[in-house]
């Protein structure tokens, strides 16, 4: 598959590059972008929630009042649920949530995901993204050139660039990563993805 590589203004430099078909052309897998997606969301969960049982909370033993003639039901402890300050019922205990997938099917899934957008032209290359400082409304007018300051966008880079991230920082719908984190949620939650020329070919050796 070959593409046009453009410039920042959106115009065509007059260069294409080819994309590899094993990455943006195969028979994509469904499932697989399911089950690392799910993979993804679980591990970003710290799963630290925590309540105090009635064995945690600090209080006296002894019963609060005569077992028989109240008219009430018996209560044998201050710390029991029932009251005010006592210790929680079934409460959250820290757990482990982290869900791990075999890398071929993560690799299946992150080539997948990349197949879908490909085929909805969704893909943009463009020529190495250079801000001499950080500056949101640069940016936005990036964006605003190829008509996609509206949308969810993803730049995947060669390597990290400061400015370029600080000016994005301030947009919801922007993200900015390097091609070396590219993971199959950000690029099934973005509309548009954008790679600069150099995180292609660092694309190709991730996926070897």
């Amino acid at each position: 598959m070959k593409l046009d590589i453009n410039k920042i203004s959106g115009k065509a430099s007059g260069k294409k590059i080819t994309l590899s078909d094993k990455i943006f052309s195969i028979e994509p897998n469904d499932h697989a972008i399911y089950l690392d997606v799910k993979s993804y969301l679980a591990n970003q969960r710290q799963g630290n929630s925590k309540v105090k049982g009635r064995s945690e909370i600090t209080g006296s033993t002894r019963k609060i009042k005569k077992q028989k003639g109240t008219g009430t039901a018996r209560a044998g402890s201050i710390k029991s649920p029932l009251f005010k300050g006592g210790g929680q019922i079934f409460g959250p205990e820290p757990r482990e949530y982290k869900n791990k997938i075999n890398k071929k099917v993560k690799d299946l899934a992150r080539k997948s995901a990349l197949t879908h957008k490909a085929k909805e032209k969704s893909v943009f290359i463009v020529d190495n993204l250079e801000m001499k400082k950080p500056k949101t409304k640069d940016f936005v007018t990036f964006l605003s050139n190829f008509a996609v300051d509206s949308k969810k966008t993803l730049l995947f880079m060669s390597e990290k660039n400061e400015n370029v991230v600080l000016s994005s920082n301030n947009l919801e719908n922007a993200l900015v990563k390097e091609v070396k984190d590219i993971n199959t949620y950000d690029i099934i939650n973005a509309d548009s993805i954008f790679f600069d020329e150099e995180s292609v070919k660092k694309l190709n050796e991730i996926f070897k």
